[in-house]
Order: structure tokens, then C-alpha cells, then sequence
């Protein structure tokens, strides 16, 4: 008797010892095998460097076409080798089926196109914003979502010193604030600070590096996960998301940290992601989770390959997907990452990736309505 009452004590005290490792993800994810659909005109698609989300939901995606080896681009020669294929236009919008809707890009009258595109944003009144990350890269370029050029911020030329503030050096990527409209960028490969710009003039607003300092260009060595971390941004500065409460997230992507702001600079905190990563870096890319509270970052990793959900609040990791590998849902240097207003993700991949994936949201949450974003623009 004394035995078979104690049965039910035991197993209470194995499922708390295993309950953490047993706790539900906040959020669950499948990929979706069939998207994007086959690229028409016999194009394939290059290094895939940058995605966005616009307010229709339809997803944009910028490549890199001068990445594609002479193999992939062969019916592209003079003359054919093969039937196919051709590189596509750089910059590539797909609707939610993953059909091709629009396609654009590449260098035109009164701007200076990327040498290698790297980075796509969609702002609050539906302006694409470009950057890119080739040696001479120093621009910023804003269009509309036809493709007419509207303004560049910045210049192509010899790179220069985080402290010019006429060009950038390497710009990875961008975003416009809604409240204020100020683009904020993260620049970069070359630089070590986030800048910030007028998004109507490109006027200059203010700068920093990490901590909130000023920022600087000195050498730090190879990242040590032992070290004490370090007083400055490592190359690259890949990403910049601003929170509706004001908060201005950086990925300080070698040094496998996020920085947390406030809008003038002033320091807030950081959250270590896999401390332990010393390829390039734990922290690629950032997209706020769209609920009410923005309570999750999702976080793309191209040194481990997989998408991560962090608590917001205190860089937690509660859950994560994908793989290093080719198959349908791994990821080969995935390198970007955006969600929609239904919570499904969408990647980019570059190196010999090269190509994007949706991954469908399978989870109950109430999400916020892409309405009540818009109604953010006042």
C-alpha cells in the first residue's frame, strides 16, 4: 500500500525535474515547402541579402544577382550554355501564395546602386529603403514601391571613419520611426555606430557606438567569449528595430550581444545570445513580434543557422528552429528575417543559401491588427 501511494509522489517529482525542459515554446512555427513559387522569365535568384514586410502584407526581397555563378546564370551568356537560368531584378515582391507580383532595381539615373545589396525595409508610408555593404558602399537609397528614386543619403567612395557623418561606411540596415519619421541606421561594416537621418531630407540628426558613446574605429582583436565585453561595436553593426515604447534595439552581431537604447542614445541595457559563438557572430537580425506588446524578438543566427524566440524584456531564449542544412525549413547563413501581421516569418539567405522561406505561425495569440499599426502614422 505504503508503495503504491508513494507512486504518484514520485512522478510529481520527475516532472519537476524535467518540467523546464518540457515547457511549451510561446511560439510554434512550419515551414511552408512551397514558397516562394518558381521565379518566371527562366530567373533564379542570387544571394538573398534583405526582407520586409509592407502593410498589404506582401513580402519584399532584395538579391544579389552578381552573386550567382556562371553555372546558375548559364542561358544568361553569350552565347546560352543552358535552357536556364537568368538573374532576376534585385529587388523581388511576392504575395502571401509566394507569387512574383513586382519586380525591380539595379542602377539608374541620379543615384549610385549598391556594389553588393545588403538590407530592405518597408517604412510607415510605404517608401523601400536600400542599403548595401561593397567595399566603395556608403549610401542609403529611398524609393518608391514602383522603383522611382526619391533620395539618397550618403555617397559611394573611399571609406572613411565613423565619425563622417556625409557618408556611411557599409550600411547593413535601416529604419524609419514612425513617430518621428527618422531613419535610424546600422552602419555598419565599416563603421561602428547607428546613425541617424531626417527621412524626409536626409538631413544628419545624431550618432553612437555602443553604450551610448561616442563612437570609435579601434581595433578590438577576435571576439573572446571570455573577455570582458567590449566598449565598442564590432563589425558588423547589422541591425536597428525601434519598439513602440520608444526602445531602439542594435545587433551587435560579432560580439553576440543586443544593445537596447533609448531614442537620443542614451544606454539602456544588453542581452547576451550565445556567448559562445566565435564565427560571425549569434546576432544577425531582429524583428519585433507582433502582439500588442511587442513581447518577443525573433532573432536570426547565421553562424548556428536558426531563428530564436527572445523574451523582449530580458533576451531569454524560449524557443528555436531550423538547422545548418538544405532541406526545406534548415537554413544556410540565413541572414534576415521579417513577420507579417499574422505572425508567419519569412528568411533570407546568403552565401550559397540563396533563397527565402516562409515559415507559417501555428500558435492561438491574439495579434495586434496591421490597421492599429497604421493608425501609429500621426
Amino acid at each position: 500500500m505504503l508503495r503504491r501511494a508513494l507512486r504518484p509522489l514520485a512522478a510529481a517529482a520527475m516532472l519537476a525535474l524535467v518540467g523546464p525542459a518540457l515547457a511549451e515554446e510561446p511560439l510554434r512555427f512550419e515551414v511552408d515547402p512551397a514558397w516562394p513559387k518558381r521565379l518566371p522569365n527562366d530567373w533564379i535568384m542570387g544571394q538573398a541579402a534583405g526582407v520586409a514586410v509592407d502593410a498589404q502584407d506582401n513580402v519584399w526581397v532584395v538579391q544579389r544577382p552578381r552573386t550567382l555563378t556562371d553555372d546558375e546564370k548559364a542561358a544568361s551568356l553569350d552565347p546560352p550554355r543552358t535552357k536556364c537560368c537568368k538573374p532576376a531584378p534585385p529587388v523581388l515582391v511576392f504575395d502571401q501564395a509566394g507569387t512574383l507580383i513586382k519586380s525591380w532595381g539595379g542602377p539608374g539615373e541620379g543615384y549610385q546602386w549598391p556594389q553588393n545589396e545588403h538590407g530592405i525595409h518597408i517604412d510607415h508610408k510605404g517608401f523601400v529603403w536600400l542599403a548595401g555593404n561593397g567595399d566603395t558602399d556608403g549610401q542609403i537609397l529611398k524609393f518608391t514601391q514602383d522603383g522611382r528614386f526619391v533620395l539618397q543619403i550618403g555617397k559611394q567612395g573611399p571609406q572613411t571613419d565613423s565619425q563622417d557623418t556625409t557618408r556611411l561606411g557599409k550600411p547593413a540596415g535601416m529604419m524609419v520611426d514612425p513617430a518621428t519619421n527618422e531613419l535610424y541606421v546600422a552602419d555598419g561594416y565599416y563603421n561602428h555606430r547607428i546613425i541617424v537621418f531626417d527621412a524626409e531630407t536626409g538631413a544628419f540628426k545624431r550618432m553612437w557606438g555602443a553604450y551610448g558613446k561616442p563612437p570609435t574605429d579601434e581595433k578590438l582583436g577576435p571576439y573572446d567569449p571570455a573577455a570582458a565585453p567590449a566598449t565598442q561595436f564590432r563589425n558588423p553593426v547589422h541591425c536597428v528595430q525601434i519598439a513602440r515604447d520608444g526602445l531602439v534595439y542594435v545587433c551587435d552581431r560579432t560580439n553576440n550581444r543586443i544593445q537596447v537604447f533609448n531614442k537620443d542614445g542614451s544606454f539602456v541595457k544588453e542581452m547576451f545570445v550565445e556567448k559562445g559563438t566565435r564565427a560571425n557572430g549569434a546576432v544577425w537580425e531582429l524583428a519585433l513580434w507582433p502582439d500588442e506588446r511587442q513581447s518577443y524578438l525573433l532573432n536570426a543566427d547565421g553562424a548556428n543557422n536558426e531563428v530564436r524566440t527572445l523574451s523582449r524584456d530580458t533576451g531569454e531564449v524560449l524557443g528555436r528552429f531550423g538547422r545548418n542544412g538544405r532541406q526545406a525549413g534548415d537554413f544556410h547563413w540565413v541572414h534576415n528575417l521579417a513577420v507579417d501581421s499574422k505572425g508567419n516569418v519569412f528568411t533570407t539567405e546568403v552565401d550559397t543559401g540563396k533563397r527565402a522561406q516562409k515559415f507559417l505561425f501555428r500558435g492561438d495569440m491574439v495579434l495586434r491588427k496591421r490597421a492599429a499599426l497604421e493608425g501609429d502614422k500621426r
